[in-house]
């Protein structure tokens, strides 16, 4: 039988995280993060939104990001969220979230389709008024949102005044990371 020695290797394919700074702003790859959709069936709405609130899950409305340790949460569309946990306990996100929505909701692990990039520092807005229509100005803080970015499809969550994560496909990390250094190195 062959032997396989597999590296798990970041999205952007680094064997750690990438990080860099370009003024006052830092793009940090973001890896230790566990993903999972969650999107309530038909007419259990309101069993799932109990479900969540009994094991401390936030399930923010349309528009918003919430955290409650270890759960946080953003908006995807009616019904439907995106469910952060640490990956360090909760790396099959699928399976922790099961016994706590059973077979009132659709869940689907989504840790490794997805790359999430940090975006934190003085003078956000300046930095997304050049990639994307999201007014970080005039956004309050938990605000998230899908938008395009560079041709690309990305949700951004306002997560402070001085943080914003893009959390774009993987399959385009290296290519919203280039813009995300272009921008930042054009802005500052």
């Amino acid at each position: 039988m062959a032997e396989h020695r597999l590296k798990p290797l970041c999205p952007l394919g680094g064997t750690s995280p990438a990080r860099a700074s370009i003024g006052p702003v830092t793009l940090t790859e973001v890896v230790d993060v566990a993903l999972a959709s969650v999107s309530a069936r038909l007419g259990r709405t309101a069993e799932v939104a109990a479900s969540a609130a009994a094991a401390g899950i936030p399930l923010p409305g349309p528009g918003r990001f919430e955290a409650r340790a270890p759960f946080a949460a953003f908006w995807l569309s009616p019904e439907s969220w995106m469910v952060e946990a640490p990956f360090a306990t909760h790396e099959d996100s699928r399976a922790a979230l099961l016994p706590v929505f059973g077979d009132a909701a659709s869940i689907t692990e989504q840790t490794d389709a997805w790359v999430r990039i940090d975006v934190t520092g003085e003078g956000l807005p300046a930095l997304f008024e050049r990639l994307c229509n999201v007014d970080l100005a005039t956004a309050p803080e938990g605000a998230a949102t899908r938008t395009i970015l560079e041709h690309m499809g990305v949700y951004v969550v306002k997560r402070g005044a001085a943080q914003v994560s893009v959390i774009g496909a993987r399959s385009s990390a290296a290519a919203l990371w280039h813009a995300l250094e272009t921008a930042a190195h054009s802005v500052f």
